[in-house]
């Protein structure tokens, strides 16, 4: 009979577990408080508390209690898959705005927002350069009288468009790139990405650069919001002195704002109400969990969180890839460390002592994303053999170190493997610009270009050479 599990939230990260969960031949339910999804989900319904059983030390099973239509309902698990992420409660801090009681217009999280309609011919104040702040003061402009965006210390904006028009994140994060900056001391690297930022946007000329530049802090992508300050539909202020019935006034000025709407794009807190302190305790924003997933005390690993990291890269395939790891656990197949190992490695994160070499993250959750990402698939043997790739296969070797670090890549090998990963790594660029190019160029090379290619194509190698050696 095939292990029951308990899926906690029918986010990205719990879609993807329901999937690695079919793909090993287990049994899951996925239980989602709002009514987005249906099927195999149990949707509006709220898990009000998973407890282990009384045989836990044996069994390693849970009783899971919900609530559907003001009805309770027991049931028992073999496993556990939290999938709640870190974005479930909303952060207002209050109290950091003094006269925020005594403001007669409107205020709220950046979370109820859902259309800028609300804006129309109103003066406008964005709290928190995140995507999100960025995002919501970028469409009021186009309706609001006057949009304020205020930041307390600053922030990378960043455009989709890489150089020549390819897409940032697949030029950005590649193997080849990750591996030279994590090889670079920490200032070095800092200093060659502000100065790459700064090509496309000066960031101190529009008042966004950080005020701390050594640790890195999520980029804010956003195309647009340099046009819109430079043609004065966006205005960038410093961070908050005092709110008044219609007005704010910001630090490092005596004049006055008038403002009809606040908006607190001041990000998330996380919690997990329906778990005891015993099982996952949340301190200073993160939880005690090896890898990320596992809590490390527990006498039968059954319990896992998917989804409690923030990679410098898409959460999608790094929730997957938790998702595959853990359930081959859970099943059985792969074992975890002993406790006080796990134990320590947790503790040497949460100390967060930086290297000295690559990016410095600054907030907890933060990690690299394909060295994470590559841990993880070790366990599992999937991790993309690079040198036999080479000595067998010297062209996906290639493309797989230097070109985009796309999912494909995961399912090469091991479980799971995906018999079209190759094909689709190979012919990523021709997807990528198949909808871009609707009138077609014909392209005569240069000799001169041709030259360059063999020249840069024997660079390569020779790198290659150096690092596999």
């Amino acid at each position: 009979m095939a292990k029951r599990v308990a899926i906690v939230g029918a986010g990205v990260s719990g879609l993807a577990s329901i999937k690695c969960c079919l793909e090993e031949g287990l049994e899951p339910t996925c239980f989602e408080r709002s009514d987005d999804l249906g099927g195999l989900w149990r949707f509006t319904t709220k898990v009000c508390s998973v407890t282990k059983c009384s045989d836990f030390t044996v069994s390693g099973q849970w009783e899971v209690v919900t609530m559907h239509e003001e009805k309770q309902e027991s049931a028992i698990f073999d496993a556990v898959m939290v999938c709640t992420g870190f974005l479930t409660n909303p952060y207002l801090p209050l109290d950091s705005f003094p006269g925020i009681n005594a403001f007669k217009g409107q205020y709220f999280h950046s979370r109820q927002y859902k259309h800028p309609d609300i804006f129309k011919d109103k003066r406008v104040l964005v709290i928190g350069m995140g995507n999100s702040g960025t995002d919501i003061a970028v469409e009021a402009s186009h309706l609001a009288e006057k949009v304020f965006l205020s930041t307390t210390g600053g922030g990378w904006v960043i455009s989709r468009i890489f150089d020549s028009g390819y897409p940032w994140d697949m030029v950005f994060m590649t193997r080849f790139q990750n591996m030279l900056r994590n090889s670079l001391p920490t200032p070095i690297v800092t200093w060659l990405m502000a100065r790459k930022i700064n090509n496309w946007l000066n960031h101190a000329n529009y008042g966004l650069i950080p005020e701390d530049r050594t640790q890195l802090k999520e980029f804010v992508l956003n195309d647009e919001l340099p046009g819109r300050i430079i043609t004065g539909k966006v205005f960038i202020r410093p961070s908050i002195k005092e709110v008044k019935e219609n007005s704010v006034m910001f630090n490092n000025t005596s004049k006055e704002e008038p403002i009809d709407i606040i908006v607190f794009a001041t990000g998330y807190t996380f919690a997990f109400p329906f778990l005891d302190e015993s099982v996952v305790k949340v301190e200073d924003g993160q939880a005690s969990l090896y890898k990320y997933i596992f809590p490390a005390h527990l006498q039968k690993p059954t319990l896992a969180i998917i989804g409690l990291i923030k990679p410098l890269g898409s959460m999608i395939p790094t929730g997957e890839t938790q998702a595959r790891w853990a359930v081959r656990v859970l099943k059985g197949v792969n074992k975890l460390p002993p406790p006080s190992v796990m134990i320590e490695e947790i503790n040497a994160r949460r100390e967060n002592k930086p290297s000295w070499f690559g990016l410095c993250y600054c907030k907890a959750l933060q990690s690299d994303y394909i060295t994470y990402i590559d841990e993880l698939l070790t366990y599992i043997n999937a991790k993309p053999k690079l040198f036999s790739m080479l000595l067998t296969d010297p062209h996906l070797a290639l493309t797989v170190f230097f070109g985009p670090c796309s999912p494909y890549q995961f399912r090469l090998t091991g479980p799971g493997k995906w018999e079209g990963a190759r094909n689709a790594i190979m012919t990523q660029w021709d997807r990528t610009f198949k909808v871009t190019k609707g009138r077609v160029v014909q392209e005569s090379p240069s000799p001169f270009e041709s030259f360059l290619k063999l020249f840069s194509f024997l660079a390569l190698l020779v790198a290659i050479f150096l690092i596999f050696l």
